[in-house]
């Protein structure tokens, strides 16, 4: 490599390293912690119909006691909304791992597919953060009341 080549970029994704990313300025950066993307992805994942979390703990049908966890978490009043849930943050990029359970006679596809759009959407526009990818494990199935 002669002088007058210059340093090229490796691959498409140093290319878009180079590009500012909204949440670095010439008057400083902002750093956004894996506790505020998990509670926006656990919010969002809840806001598509026919979705629940879930803590990856299979219950069998009309099983209704509470499992170890949900127990501490019904005394402690945490981990509800993340528990299932896993991320991983950087500087521009944000990926997740989500279990769930889905409602009965629903496209797991297409509740799937709503579900990785719209939490996509929401870490995106509330963060700034670029989403690479969203890994759903479909748990449990949530059989209708009788």
């Amino acid at each position: 490599m002669d002088a007058s080549e210059g340093a090229q970029p490796v691959s498409s994704t140093d290319t878009q390293n180079t590009e500012r990313s909204p949440l670095h300025s010439d008057l400083g950066t902002t750093t956004i912690q894996d506790s505020v993307v998990t509670a926006i992805i656990g919010m969002a994942a809840q806001e598509v119909e026919g979705v629940t979390t879930s803590h990856g703990g299979t219950k069998l049908p009309g099983d209704t006691s509470p499992t170890v966890g949900e127990f501490v978490d019904n005394i402690t009043g945490g981990g509800s909304r993340t528990r299932g849930l896993s991320v991983d943050v950087g500087d521009r990029q944000a990926a997740a791992d989500i279990t769930v359970n889905v409602a009965y006679g629903r496209s797991i596809p297409q509740l799937t597919k709503a579900m990785r759009e719209h939490i996509i959407e929401r870490v995106e526009n509330l963060t700034g953060l670029e989403v690479t990818e969203v890994n759903i494990q479909v748990n449990d199935v949530i059989l209708p009341e009788s």
